[in-house]
């Protein structure tokens, strides 16, 4: 599986921004975790390809939406009223099995077997 992540760039505080992944191979469900500097990278939302289940962290609940389009086989994440400490590069991955436990596998990296390029996202305050 290849994931190609696009549609960072820079935006104000409380603007909004859309990122893509574009995933070539088939996978059972598609996260989006972010790097910021300095910091260890963290879990920020996941969605199955198959079920709707989705699950988000407490930082962005309420502000970011993960979507996916299985038809182009493309995953997304609408992220709303940002703020400067949501500046990060944003990895999107792939998990390859399902793994039965809830947000126990589907937030930590450990269980995600492939990952995209990383897109800049940085917000202006």
């Amino acid at each position: 599986v290849q994931l190609q992540a696009c549609g960072g760039g820079l935006v104000q505080a409380g603007g909004s921004l859309s990122i893509a992944c574009a995933a070539s191979g088939s996978s059972y469900a598609m996260g989006w975790f972010r790097q910021a500097p300095g910091k260890e990278r963290e879990f920020v939302a996941r969605i199955g390809w198959t079920f709707d289940t989705t699950y988000y962290s407490d930082s962005v609940k309420g502000r970011f939406t993960i979507t996916r389009d299985n038809a182009k086989n493309t995953g997304y994440l609408q992220m709303n009223s940002l703020k400067p400490e949501d500046t990060a590069v944003y990895y999107c991955a792939a998990q390859t099995r399902a793994y039965y436990g809830g947000a126990v596998y589907a937030t930590n990296e450990r269980f995600y077997t492939y990952w995209g390029q990383g897109t800049l996202v940085t917000v202006s305050s």
